[in-house]
């Protein structure tokens, strides 16, 4: 099986400003990517591949240590560049730049996301073939959105309205036609560490 994992809350995350690339995860984040990494701690997990921004490196390294596994990390899973938009407060945007195809000044475009998403599950796909047991890949919301549409094709419907938590797990079978067997679930984090419904699922 293959795992996919949001990285915990960032105070920017919580705040709704699309987030530059150095943004490390607030004191609830690290909280979360704990209570995540005991409950991986009862899987099978054999290897642990990290989106290199530092909220996703920072919610992996528990897992790692819980598992006694060394990361690796990887470009292709980082979260899409919004470029200059990163920074800036989202509900000040007048638009949603997450369903925007075009690239923002300095950014990416959503073709140009969704190509080096299928990179990414490529990637995954080949790292997992070499395992005797699951993946566990630490990305972004929107990363696993994209994954979720253009290559697991999950449903329109499901898509519409998901709002991935922060250290949220899904799960599919490596194998073809990669059934989607959890989504979005986060019963390890209790009422404390549960992040506010309203922050960004994403960006």
């Amino acid at each position: 099986m293959i795992l996919l994992l949001r990285h915990g809350e960032t105070a920017l995350n919580a705040a709704r400003i699309m987030q530059p690339a150095d943004t490390p995860l607030s004191a609830r984040g690290q909280a979360q990517a704990d209570a995540l990494a005991q409950r991986l701690a009862r899987r099978r997990i054999a290897a642990i591949v990290s989106s290199d921004l530092p909220r996703a490196w920072l919610t992996a390294r528990p897992i790692g240590g819980r598992c006694g596994l060394p990361l690796r990390s990887s470009a292709l899973l980082q979260e899409r560049n919004f470029g200059e938009l990163r920074g800036r407060p989202y509900d000040s945007l007048g638009f949603d730049p997450m369903a925007m195809a075009a690239a923002p000044p300095g950014g990416e475009s959503a073709a140009e996301f969704a190509a080096r998403a299928r990179q990414a599950f490529a990637e995954m796909l080949a790292l997992h073939a070499g395992l005797d047991g699951d993946l566990a890949v630490v990305t972004h919301g929107l990363m696993i959105r994209v994954l979720l549409d253009v290559a697991l094709r999950l449903d329109a419907e499901r898509l519409r309205d998901l709002q991935l938590a922060n250290t949220s797990v899904s799960i599919f079978d490596a194998a073809p036609p990669h059934a989607l067997s959890l989504l979005n679930c986060t019963r390890h984090l209790d009422a404390e560490r549960r992040a506010d419904e309203r922050s960004l699922s994403g960006g």
